[in-house]
């Protein structure tokens, strides 16, 4: 049974940092990229980052480039996402999700909640 679990949310002033964790378990981690997709009540599912099988391909969305880095441990089966200057507008629940496609891992094609495995979320809220 493929389960992922996100950890490492809060609340951080804006300019804060916040690394955000997936552990994944029931399949072959190494085989599959990842993502991190976040979720806001007016925005919907907005992909951030994705990274290849073996952490040799990175991809960002404009927003985040900068500031977010991804990266994996096939070894423990995680996945994580650095934040650096975290802003207002980057409050949202971040999930990690295995992707149906490669596509959608790059974020050439937007996620769609009922593709792919999901894990429950991590919320990360931004205030002054």
């Amino acid at each position: 049974q493929v389960q992922l679990v996100e950890s490492g949310g809060g609340s951080v002033q804006p300019g804060g940092s916040l690394r955000l964790s997936c552990t994944a378990s029931g399949f072959p981690f190494d085989d599959y990229w990842m993502t991190w997709v976040r979720q806001t009540p007016g925005e919907g599912l907005e992909w951030r980052a994705g990274i290849s099988m073996k952490a040799d391909k990175m991809y960002y969305a404009d927003i985040v480039k900068g500031r977010f880095a991804i990266s994996r441990d096939n070894a423990k089966n995680m996945v994580f996402l650095e934040m650096n200057g975290l802003e207002v507008e980057d409050t949202a629940r971040y999930f990690c999700l295995r992707p149906s496609t490669v596509s959608q891992a790059m974020g050439t094609t937007p996620p769609r909640q009922d593709e792919g495995y999901w894990g429950q979320g991590t919320q990360v809220t931004v205030s002054a």
